[in-house]
């Protein structure tokens, strides 16, 4: 086949499409545990070395994946446990825990586009501090030590007429935050990921890749300072749902692996090039989800200070 790839921005993914046995996954290390009383599993991808990080398509670093099946459910209490978990694993992330910071959170995609404004919506919950604490000090928000949280929502370069790294490089240079923390709508392999797992990063993010749309990398190595990525999958490339069913097809066929291997080589879908399928109920998903990213930002502000 000239061409069938999947596409995933998931490293867990990324990982599972490799397979156990491949020699060139030396150099990475799979941390797995449950939170039973979130009904959350946590799957923490490291990258040690150059030739894992290119044997999986993904830049060295640490990948860390909650799962969670019923984050799509419209259960409050649950979202909160969630934000929560969310909170805590980003803390394990972020550079000098425990010492007051000053954060800038940018909120990646498109707002007009349901799928891509997880970025925009999340933003729109936070908690904003920064402004407040450097016009009248801590004492407004009565106490001695406070992170200072500011958000940025870049857009897109259709509106703009500029790249998203080049207005993410001037407002960091211009306010010198210490960590950015990026949020992104990402690209699933798999549909039963679909707005239901949430991936945090130390790596940075590249805009637009889930979906082949490349943009300049927002990185540390191009920012400056550290960059923590939180991305949820909010579409799955069609050409996979369709690979995904052909091979359901054949699970009753006598010979299922050269079946599976000829079905795979042929398999080229010109025609669903650049199309990518989400739930019908995505705009309330997304609403949903980006509150409960939005809190467990705020959540994990707060547990810095503790």
């Amino acid at each position: 086949m000239a061409g069938f790839q999947v596409r995933t921005d998931l490293a867990l993914e990324a990982r599972e499409s490799i397979g156990e046995a491949d020699s060139e996954l030396r150099g990475v290390s799979v941390e797995e545990y449950y939170r039973e009383e979130e009904d959350v599993r946590v799957t923490r991808v490291t990258i040690d070395t150059k030739n894992a990080a290119k044997a999986m398509g993904k830049p060295m670093g640490i990948y860390v994946t909650m799962e969670a099946p019923a984050m799509v459910e419209p259960d409050d209490d649950y979202h909160r446990e969630i934000s929560k978990c969310l909170a805590e694993e980003l803390l394990e992330l972020l550079p000098d825990s425990g010492q007051e910071q000053e954060i800038l959170v940018v909120g990646l995609g498109n707002r007009e586009v349901t799928a891509d404004a997880l970025g925009p919506q999340t933003v729109d919950n936070l908690f904003i501090t920064r402004h407040i604490v450097r016009e009248y000090g801590k004492a407004a928000y009565n106490c001695s030590r406070m992170n200072l949280l500011s958000a940025l929502e870049p857009g897109v370069m259709a509106r703009t007429g500029m790249e998203t790294a080049e207005i993410v490089t001037g407002v960091v240079k211009e306010t010198s935050p210490d960590v950015v923390i990026v949020i992104d709508a990402l690209a699933a392999r798999s549909t039963r990921r679909l707005n239901r797992t949430i991936q945090i990063t130390n790596t940075g993010i590249q805009p637009g890749s889930g979906v082949g749309n490349h943009r300049n990398a927002l990185t540390k190595e191009s920012l400056g300072v550290p960059v923590i990525a939180i991305g949820i999958p909010t579409v799955v490339d069609a050409a996979t749902i369709v690979a995904d069913a052909m091979e359901k097809l054949l699970e009753d066929e006598k010979d299922l692996d050269t079946m599976k291997y000829v079905t795979r080589q042929q398999m080229n879908f010109p025609e669903l090039n650049n199309m990518y399928m989400t739930g019908k109920d995505i705009d309330a998903v997304i609403k949903r989800i980006s509150f409960t990213v939005s809190e467990g930002i705020n959540i994990a502000m707060e547990m810095r200070m503790e």
